[in-house]
């Protein structure tokens, strides 16, 4: 009976786990996909991460956090924002450009986002 549980615990659609609203779950997408594209890098405890490597990170931690994560800001405060282990702002770097906390430039991305698709998701 025990084990049959188990099964069905991860059997469960993974929508039914905690993690951002539905009608948020679009806005975390196009983040990940703005990191990957964007052509900038993410600094990490001084590593620097290009999109796909930043995605990658940043998913893990996603995963890591997701029942602690209840909206679009917390996916970027709890996946996006420093390092667990040293304390450390994670920074992006685009050419031309000063480098700005990883936080910052997620929360400005996620502000146009929500301007160019006329939906009002914030806390």
């Amino acid at each position: 009976m025990k084990s049959l549980l188990i099964v069905m615990l991860f059997m469960l659609p993974h929508d039914l786990m905690a993690d951002v609203p539905s009608e948020q779950k679009a806005e975390v997408d196009y983040l990940l996909e703005y990191v990957s594209k964007s052509g900038c890098e993410m600094n990490r405890n001084g590593s620097r991460h290009k999109g796909d490597e930043a995605v990658s990170h940043i998913q893990k931690k996603y995963d890591y956090f997701r029942d602690d994560i209840k909206s679009t800001e917390d996916f970027i405060e709890y996946s996006a924002t420093q390092s667990t282990m040293s304390g450390k702002f994670y920074m992006v770097e685009c050419e031309g450009q000063e480098p700005i906390r990883t936080k910052d430039w997620l929360l400005d991305a996620l502000l146009k986002y929500r301007e160019g698709s006329g939906s009002d998701s914030s806390e």
